[in-house]
């Protein structure tokens, strides 16, 4: 049970991969108070996680009922992943922005997309959750139970951002912003990329 726990814990971690979301999550809450950013974090965070155990107990009927297939998964959370990537690139991140006040009335909004999915309940979270359970309970549980430890962390470190973001300042911040958008691009081509191979 233990080898199981860890082996779940350890896929979740390197497909979500909690430091590599940080300089996201700072240029989403670039803008936004001390308690906004805190709000946002744990709403993100649970989001993801009810995301994620959703798919734990339901994914496979789920996909067979659909007909939908990991290739398509990726291929859509790309798209959706390069898009943002490329507001980051233009420096659309925060609610003061004037391209988002019409559509982002709520600084809250971030929480649900992108922030909980796909930045952390993506396709490849989402489908590592699948392909670690089967029919076992047990098995579910534990998955659970690893993701669940694993989020606990990603908020623990996403509580921290506000403070880095304020050491580095607005200058800093601005060319970090630039700098994941390229990366977040990068990566939905990627998966936009992979997708397409599965499905061929």
């Amino acid at each position: 049970m233990l080898s199981k726990f860890f082996l779940a814990f350890m896929a979740f971690f390197a497909i979500m991969n909690p430091i590599s979301n940080l300089p996201a999550f700072m240029a989403l809450v670039a803008d936004d108070d001390q308690n906004i950013s805190r709000k946002i974090a744990g709403k993100g965070v649970l989001t993801a996680f009810i995301i994620v155990v959703f798919f734990i107990l339901t994914g496979h009927f789920i996909f067979t009922i659909f007909g939908i297939t990991l290739g398509a998964l990726k291929i859509s959370g790309g798209i959706l992943v390069a898009a943002i990537g490329y507001k980051m690139i233009n420096g659309v991140h925060s609610p003061t922005n004037k391209h988002l006040e019409e559509s982002r009335q709520d600084p809250m909004d971030v929480a649900i997309s992108p922030l909980a999915m796909p930045l952390l309940a993506g396709p490849g979270t989402i489908a590592t959750a699948i392909s670690l359970v089967g029919n076992d309970t047990s098995t579910k549980l534990i998955t659970i139970l690893a993701f669940a430890l694993l989020c606990l962390m990603m908020y623990m470190i996403l509580l921290s951002a506000k403070k880095i973001t304020q050491l580095l300042g607005a200058n800093a911040m601005n060319v970090m912003t630039r700098m994941m958008g390229l990366i977040l691009m990068t990566i939905g081509i990627e998966m936009v990329m992979t997708g397409i191979k599965l499905t061929l």
